[in-house]
């Protein structure tokens, strides 16, 4: 059966908002993480900050090169909106660097982050880049050249990703329908065919503030999720994945797979030895920070490195084959990037930075919980099932472990 493309066109769809009211997201399953969250545990705690996504889904099937099915999407941040063009001081580190992520070159010779921040699949990075200069020209023309900041994760198990299905319009509805609020999460966008630590994966977010001691400051985290291995999974400490024995990415049809190195993935439902799906580490995870401190390029270099602690809490070795790249941008400073003689600027002192390490290890260790969490199962390319992670059986252990947050404590 056929079916069709699903575009969404911004946060505040019908259909997003459904799926934002009717999925749980990990606190409200009662897991506990450290750090006080803001309104919407997400990136757009950061005034002004913006999400968007479009997500592409047609086709069931054997994989046909060109024809699908098509399991994958588009992703965007824009640092200041989409009505404000000026650039955000900016730093980027890899962890992994089997992956890509486009202008950082510039990024890391100027400081300046200079228009919105892109995620799609490894073979959409060129038509989403070009696509997004198109879109900078329209709503800000003036400038000479643009270098933006595009990255990608692989998802060439659900996804016909050689039959490169993003367009340039693909493109623009992310940017367009970009807004502030709630953040879509799970399989939408850049994230629709993405795995995550040996289940079902995508996008995911979570936002820490400051105490007033501490200034008050605002960061937030949006994750691009398609890293790990089951095995390896830890959730709140707990060595979760370790308590699942039977394979949740799976051939869910009887069709023998055309694609050789898919052919010992076991039929969903059956007993097998096969507990990972084949090289779990080629994967990769975006991470995108955001904060509304003052911080300056260098210590924004400092502060994206923290990331790597919240994904080791996740369980995450950072394999050969994943591309595991993030990027930090602080909104302060709003006139620092002019056209002027000098430029003032305000500054955090280095010794202020702790708490924001720790908001950045917080968030990031709870948006990709978050992703999988709000990931449902999906059938994809060949009849490839990926399981979203059952949260009935996770909150069993996590309770065998004494690791639940009383029902009084949770929520968003």
């Amino acid at each position: 059966m056929k079916r069709c493309i699903v575009l969404l066109l911004g946060l505040w769809s019908v259909g997003t908002l459904a799926a934002q009211t009717s999925t749980p997201r990990a606190r409200d399953l009662g897991i506990p993480f450290d750090g006080a969250p803001g309104r919407f545990n997400a990136i757009t705690d950061v005034a002004g900050v913006e999400v968007g996504h479009t997500t592409l889904i047609s086709g069931d099937g054997p994989l046909r090169e060109g024809s699908g099915p098509v399991r994958t999407g588009v992703t965007v941040i824009l640092p200041r909106g989409r009505g404000e063009g000026a650039p955000v001081f900016g730093g980027w580190f890899s962890l992994n660097g089997n992956g890509e992520m486009t202008g950082t070159t510039w990024l890391e010779e100027s400081g300046l982050l200079e228009g919105p921040v892109l995620i799609t699949n490894t073979h959409s990075v060129g038509i989403t880049r070009d696509a997004a200069i198109q879109w900078m020209l329209k709503h800000h023309p003036g400038f000479l050249w643009a270098l933006p900041v595009v990255a990608e994760t692989w998802d060439g198990i659900l996804n016909d990703l050689n039959g490169f299905h993003v367009k340039p319009g693909h493109v623009f509805a992310a940017l367009d329908g970009a807004r502030s609020g709630r953040v879509a999460e799970g399989a939408v966008g850049g994230g629709t065919g993405m795995l995550c630590n040996g289940f079902k994966g995508g996008i995911g977010t979570s936002s820490r503030v400051l105490p007033s001691e501490s200034g008050g400051f605002t960061l937030g985290v949006l994750v691009q999720c398609n890293y790990g291995s089951r095995r390896g999974l830890r959730i709140a400490g707990v060595p979760v994945g370790e308590e699942f024995v039977e394979a949740a990415i799976c051939r869910a049809g009887s069709t023998p797979l055309q694609r050789e190195w898919l052919r010992e993935m076991p039929r969903c439902g059956t007993q097998s030895s096969y507990r990972e799906r084949p090289l779990p580490e080629l994967g990769s995870i975006i991470i995108v920070i955001a904060t509304d401190a003052p911080l300056l390029p260098h210590q924004l270099e400092r502060l994206v490195k923290r990331a790597s602690l919240g994904l080791g809490r996740e369980g995450s070795i950072s394999g050969n084959g994943s591309g595991d790249i993030f990027v930090a941008f602080s909104t302060a400073n709003r006139e620092a990037a002019g056209d002027t003689a000098q430029a003032s600027v305000q500054m955090l002192p280095n010794g202020k930075l702790d708490p924001l390490f720790a908001a950045t290890v917080q968030a990031t260790e709870e948006a990709v919980t978050n992703a999988m969490i709000a990931a449902e199962t999906m059938t994809g390319a060949d009849s490839i099932r990926a399981h979203r992670l059952p949260h009935d059986r996770l909150v069993a252990i996590l309770r065998k472990h004494n690791r639940l947050r009383p029902p009084a404590q949770r929520g968003r």
